[in-house]
Protein backbone atom coordinates (compact mmCIF):
# COMPACT_ATOMS: atom_id res chain seq x y z
CA UNK A 1 0.00 0.00 0.00
CA UNK A 2 1.36 3.40 -0.84
CA UNK A 3 1.63 6.08 1.76
CA UNK A 4 1.50 9.57 1.60
CA UNK A 5 4.23 11.19 3.19
CA UNK A 6 3.85 14.96 4.21
CA UNK A 7 5.96 17.31 2.72
CA UNK A 8 6.44 20.05 6.26
CA UNK A 9 7.42 22.89 4.28
CA UNK A 10 5.02 22.54 1.52
CA UNK A 11 2.27 22.84 4.14
CA UNK A 12 4.26 25.70 5.90
CA UNK A 13 4.28 27.15 3.28
CA UNK A 14 0.57 26.55 1.90
CA UNK A 15 -0.37 27.43 5.37
CA UNK A 16 1.33 30.90 4.93
CA UNK A 17 -0.04 31.87 1.64
CA UNK A 18 -3.79 31.12 3.00
CA UNK A 19 -2.92 33.43 6.08
CA UNK A 20 -1.81 35.92 3.41
CA UNK A 21 -5.57 35.77 1.89
CA UNK A 22 -7.18 35.53 5.04
CA UNK A 23 -5.34 38.76 6.58
CA UNK A 24 -4.99 41.19 3.27
CA UNK A 25 -7.55 42.77 1.14
CA UNK A 26 -5.05 43.50 -1.57
CA UNK A 27 -1.94 41.11 -2.22
CA UNK A 28 -0.01 40.49 -5.25
CA UNK A 29 2.55 37.71 -6.09
CA UNK A 30 6.04 39.49 -7.01
CA UNK A 31 6.52 37.45 -10.20
CA UNK A 32 10.52 37.19 -11.85
CA UNK A 33 9.73 34.15 -13.95
CA UNK A 34 12.28 32.38 -11.39
CA UNK A 35 12.76 28.62 -10.23
CA UNK A 36 11.90 30.30 -6.53
CA UNK A 37 8.68 32.69 -7.68
CA UNK A 38 7.23 29.57 -9.99
CA UNK A 39 7.22 27.54 -6.68
CA UNK A 40 5.24 30.18 -5.28
CA UNK A 41 3.08 30.01 -8.23
CA UNK A 42 2.62 26.22 -7.85
CA UNK A 43 2.03 26.39 -3.96
CA UNK A 44 -0.51 29.37 -4.59
CA UNK A 45 -2.36 26.83 -6.61
CA UNK A 46 -2.45 23.54 -4.11
CA UNK A 47 -3.47 26.44 -1.43
CA UNK A 48 -6.79 27.53 -3.28
CA UNK A 49 -7.38 24.74 -4.98
CA UNK A 50 -10.19 24.10 -7.11
CA UNK A 51 -10.68 28.20 -6.78
CA UNK A 52 -7.89 30.32 -8.95
CA UNK A 53 -5.16 32.26 -6.79
CA UNK A 54 -7.10 35.01 -5.55
CA UNK A 55 -4.38 37.54 -6.49
CA UNK A 56 -2.87 38.85 -9.40
CA UNK A 57 0.84 38.53 -10.33
CA UNK A 58 3.16 41.42 -10.70
CA UNK A 59 6.35 41.74 -12.87
CA UNK A 60 8.41 44.59 -12.56
CA UNK A 61 10.89 44.39 -16.11
CA UNK A 62 14.16 45.84 -16.18
CA UNK A 63 14.11 45.60 -20.11
CA UNK A 64 17.23 43.94 -19.89
CA UNK A 65 15.14 40.81 -18.68
CA UNK A 66 16.54 37.16 -20.24
CA UNK A 67 14.31 36.41 -23.32
CA UNK A 68 13.45 32.41 -22.05
CA UNK A 69 12.12 34.07 -19.13
CA UNK A 70 9.96 36.65 -20.57
CA UNK A 71 8.42 34.32 -22.85
CA UNK A 72 8.10 31.52 -20.03
CA UNK A 73 6.16 34.05 -17.92
CA UNK A 74 3.54 35.05 -20.66
CA UNK A 75 3.20 31.27 -21.46
CA UNK A 76 2.44 30.48 -17.72
CA UNK A 77 0.37 33.27 -17.30
CA UNK A 78 -1.89 32.00 -20.59
CA UNK A 79 -1.93 28.20 -19.28
CA UNK A 80 -3.44 29.18 -15.90
CA UNK A 81 -5.76 32.27 -16.06
CA UNK A 82 -3.88 34.29 -13.98
CA UNK A 83 -3.96 38.06 -14.04
CA UNK A 84 -0.98 39.54 -15.25
CA UNK A 85 0.40 43.20 -14.33
CA UNK A 86 3.63 44.36 -15.65
CA UNK A 87 5.11 47.75 -14.48
CA UNK A 88 8.60 48.60 -16.37
CA UNK A 89 11.68 50.22 -15.48
CA UNK A 90 11.85 52.43 -18.67
CA UNK A 91 8.85 53.94 -17.67
CA UNK A 92 10.62 55.21 -14.40
CA UNK A 93 13.90 56.43 -16.44
CA UNK A 94 11.40 58.34 -19.48
CA UNK A 95 9.71 60.19 -16.32
CA UNK A 96 13.22 61.27 -14.80
CA UNK A 97 12.18 59.57 -11.30
CA UNK A 98 15.61 57.43 -11.36
CA UNK A 99 19.09 57.56 -13.51
CA UNK A 100 20.26 54.83 -16.08
CA UNK A 101 23.90 53.93 -14.75
CA UNK A 102 26.34 53.86 -17.05
CA UNK A 103 29.85 52.15 -17.62
CA UNK A 104 31.54 49.37 -16.95
CA UNK A 105 29.12 47.63 -13.97
CA UNK A 106 25.91 49.67 -15.33
CA UNK A 107 22.70 47.77 -14.04
CA UNK A 108 19.02 47.91 -14.02
CA UNK A 109 19.06 46.18 -10.71
CA UNK A 110 18.80 48.72 -8.34
CA UNK A 111 16.29 51.20 -10.42
CA UNK A 112 13.66 48.12 -9.81
CA UNK A 113 12.79 49.81 -6.25
CA UNK A 114 10.96 52.74 -7.79
CA UNK A 115 8.50 50.83 -10.21
CA UNK A 116 7.92 48.55 -7.61
CA UNK A 117 7.12 51.07 -4.78
CA UNK A 118 5.19 53.41 -7.42
CA UNK A 119 2.83 49.91 -8.42
CA UNK A 120 2.45 49.38 -4.87
CA UNK A 121 0.97 52.89 -4.12
CA UNK A 122 -0.82 52.09 -8.13
CA UNK A 123 -3.09 49.29 -7.04
CA UNK A 124 -2.35 49.61 -2.94
CA UNK A 125 -1.17 46.88 -2.63
CA UNK A 126 -1.21 45.93 1.16
CA UNK A 127 0.82 42.53 0.88
CA UNK A 128 3.77 41.41 -1.89
CA UNK A 129 4.36 38.07 -1.64
CA UNK A 130 8.09 36.92 -3.10
CA UNK A 131 10.23 33.86 -2.93
CA UNK A 132 13.30 35.42 -0.91
CA UNK A 133 14.67 32.63 1.15
CA UNK A 134 16.47 32.65 4.19
CA UNK A 135 19.82 30.68 2.70
CA UNK A 136 20.55 32.83 0.09
CA UNK A 137 22.00 35.95 1.85
CA UNK A 138 22.47 37.42 5.27
CA UNK A 139 20.39 40.53 4.90
CA UNK A 140 17.25 38.25 4.13
CA UNK A 141 18.21 36.01 6.86
CA UNK A 142 17.23 38.59 8.97
CA UNK A 143 13.89 39.20 7.82
CA UNK A 144 10.18 37.44 9.20
CA UNK A 145 7.61 35.56 7.55
CA UNK A 146 5.81 39.05 7.40
CA UNK A 147 8.13 41.70 7.32
CA UNK A 148 6.48 45.26 7.21
CA UNK A 149 7.84 48.05 5.61
CA UNK A 150 6.67 51.60 6.36
CA UNK A 151 5.03 54.53 4.44
CA UNK A 152 8.30 55.12 2.11
CA UNK A 153 8.44 50.96 1.59
CA UNK A 154 11.85 50.79 3.95
CA UNK A 155 12.72 47.80 6.22
CA UNK A 156 14.15 48.29 9.55
CA UNK A 157 15.57 45.53 10.71
CA UNK A 158 15.20 46.20 14.26
CA UNK A 159 12.08 46.57 14.44
CA UNK A 160 10.86 43.50 13.54
CA UNK A 161 7.66 41.45 14.60
CA UNK A 162 8.09 38.31 16.89
CA UNK A 163 6.43 34.95 14.92
CA UNK A 164 6.46 32.73 17.66
CA UNK A 165 4.97 29.30 17.42
CA UNK A 166 4.13 30.20 13.35
CA UNK A 167 1.87 33.01 14.66
CA UNK A 168 1.16 35.83 11.32
CA UNK A 169 0.81 39.46 12.86
CA UNK A 170 -0.99 41.10 9.57
CA UNK A 171 -2.11 44.46 11.01
CA UNK A 172 -0.06 47.10 9.48
CA UNK A 173 -0.72 50.56 10.43
CA UNK A 174 -2.13 53.03 6.90
CA UNK A 175 0.45 53.74 4.27
CA UNK A 176 2.48 50.25 5.57
CA UNK A 177 2.32 47.16 3.45
CA UNK A 178 4.03 43.30 4.48
CA UNK A 179 6.48 41.90 2.24
CA UNK A 180 5.85 38.34 2.62
CA UNK A 181 8.01 34.99 2.24
CA UNK A 182 6.24 32.00 2.21
CA UNK A 183 9.50 29.94 1.56
CA UNK A 184 11.75 31.72 3.79
CA UNK A 185 12.47 28.39 5.13
CA UNK A 186 13.33 26.45 2.09
CA UNK A 187 16.78 26.16 0.87
CA UNK A 188 18.00 26.48 -2.82
CA UNK A 189 17.92 22.54 -3.05
CA UNK A 190 14.71 22.14 -1.44
CA UNK A 191 13.34 24.32 -4.31
CA UNK A 192 14.49 22.32 -6.84
CA UNK A 193 13.97 19.24 -5.09
CA UNK A 194 9.99 19.95 -4.93
CA UNK A 195 10.23 21.62 -8.86
CA UNK A 196 11.57 17.83 -9.92
CA UNK A 197 9.16 16.20 -7.25
CA UNK A 198 5.99 17.91 -9.01
CA UNK A 199 7.07 18.12 -12.62
CA UNK A 200 7.17 21.75 -12.74
CA UNK A 201 8.20 23.53 -16.01
CA UNK A 202 10.84 26.21 -15.97
CA UNK A 203 12.86 28.17 -18.28
CA UNK A 204 15.12 27.07 -20.40
CA UNK A 205 18.41 29.14 -19.36
CA UNK A 206 18.24 26.92 -15.77
CA UNK A 207 19.19 23.96 -18.17
CA UNK A 208 23.03 23.99 -19.30
CA UNK A 209 23.35 25.51 -23.05
CA UNK A 210 25.91 27.12 -25.48
CA UNK A 211 25.62 30.58 -24.75
CA UNK A 212 27.74 33.60 -25.66
CA UNK A 213 29.73 35.13 -22.74
CA UNK A 214 32.50 36.54 -21.30
CA UNK A 215 34.71 36.49 -18.42
CA UNK A 216 35.56 39.60 -16.23
CA UNK A 217 35.89 39.51 -12.61
CA UNK A 218 35.92 35.56 -12.07
CA UNK A 219 32.46 35.50 -13.15
CA UNK A 220 30.69 34.94 -16.38
CA UNK A 221 28.62 37.34 -18.05
CA UNK A 222 26.12 36.98 -20.86
CA UNK A 223 27.38 38.65 -24.24
CA UNK A 224 24.69 40.95 -25.55
CA UNK A 225 23.84 44.60 -26.00
CA UNK A 226 22.48 45.68 -22.72
CA UNK A 227 25.86 44.57 -20.88
CA UNK A 228 28.75 46.43 -21.18
CA UNK A 229 32.17 44.80 -22.24
CA UNK A 230 35.30 46.28 -22.99
CA UNK A 231 37.23 45.54 -26.33
CA UNK A 232 39.62 43.66 -25.12
CA UNK A 233 36.81 40.75 -23.03
CA UNK A 234 37.01 38.40 -25.68
CA UNK A 235 33.37 36.33 -26.27
CA UNK A 236 33.90 32.75 -26.28
CA UNK A 237 30.71 29.88 -26.78
CA UNK A 238 30.50 28.25 -23.75
CA UNK A 239 28.36 25.61 -22.03
CA UNK A 240 26.21 27.57 -19.51
CA UNK A 241 23.48 27.50 -16.82
CA UNK A 242 22.28 30.42 -14.44
CA UNK A 243 21.08 29.05 -10.63
CA UNK A 244 19.35 32.19 -9.94
CA UNK A 245 17.30 34.25 -13.03
CA UNK A 246 17.51 38.20 -12.67
CA UNK A 247 18.34 40.87 -14.86
CA UNK A 248 20.69 39.83 -17.73
CA UNK A 249 23.35 42.95 -16.10
CA UNK A 250 23.35 41.89 -12.80
CA UNK A 251 23.11 37.71 -13.28
CA UNK A 252 26.41 35.38 -13.89
CA UNK A 253 26.44 31.99 -15.39
CA UNK A 254 28.27 28.83 -14.21
CA UNK A 255 29.89 26.24 -16.64
CA UNK A 256 27.36 23.45 -16.35
CA UNK A 257 26.49 20.05 -17.97
CA UNK A 258 22.85 19.71 -16.35
CA UNK A 259 20.29 19.19 -18.91
CA UNK A 260 18.19 17.70 -16.99
CA UNK A 261 16.57 18.31 -13.37
CA UNK A 262 18.20 15.23 -12.42
CA UNK A 263 21.41 16.49 -13.51
CA UNK A 264 20.56 20.28 -11.69
CA UNK A 265 19.58 18.52 -8.37
CA UNK A 266 22.82 16.47 -8.34
CA UNK A 267 24.98 19.53 -9.18
CA UNK A 268 23.41 21.62 -6.33
CA UNK A 269 24.08 19.03 -4.16
CA UNK A 270 27.78 18.99 -4.94
CA UNK A 271 28.13 22.53 -5.54
CA UNK A 272 30.47 24.71 -3.11
CA UNK A 273 29.43 27.75 -4.58
CA UNK A 274 26.35 29.74 -3.01
CA UNK A 275 23.23 30.78 -5.42
CA UNK A 276 23.83 34.47 -4.69
CA UNK A 277 27.55 33.68 -5.60
CA UNK A 278 26.75 34.22 -9.13
CA UNK A 279 24.41 37.65 -8.79
CA UNK A 280 26.95 40.10 -9.93
CA UNK A 281 24.96 43.44 -7.83
CA UNK A 282 25.62 41.57 -4.79
CA UNK A 283 29.58 42.20 -5.44
CA UNK A 284 29.25 45.73 -5.11
CA UNK A 285 29.77 45.89 -1.29
CA UNK A 286 29.76 43.37 1.77
CA UNK A 287 25.95 44.85 2.41
CA UNK A 288 24.89 45.43 -0.64
CA UNK A 289 21.20 43.35 -0.19
CA UNK A 290 21.04 44.68 3.29
CA UNK A 291 21.71 48.81 1.36
CA UNK A 292 18.60 47.65 -1.27
CA UNK A 293 16.42 46.38 1.05
CA UNK A 294 16.29 49.43 3.63
CA UNK A 295 15.03 51.66 0.60
CA UNK A 296 12.79 49.53 -0.33
CA UNK A 297 14.09 46.35 -2.48
CA UNK A 298 12.14 43.54 -2.08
Amino acid sequence: MDLFIPNPKEAESIHILREVAAQFERPVLLFSGGKDSITLVRLAQKAFFPAKIPFPLLHVDTGHNFPETIEFRDQLVAELGLKLIVRKVQDSIDQGKVREEKGRYASRNSLQTTTLLDAIEEFKFDACIGGARRDEEKARAKERVFSVRDDFGQWDEKNQRPELFDMLNGKIHVGQNVRVFPISNWTELDVWEYIKSENIAIPSIYFAHKREVFFRDGLIWTANEHVFREAHEEVVEKWVRFRTVGDMTCTAAVLSEAKTLEDVVLEIRESTLSERGARIDDKRSEAAMETRKKVGYF
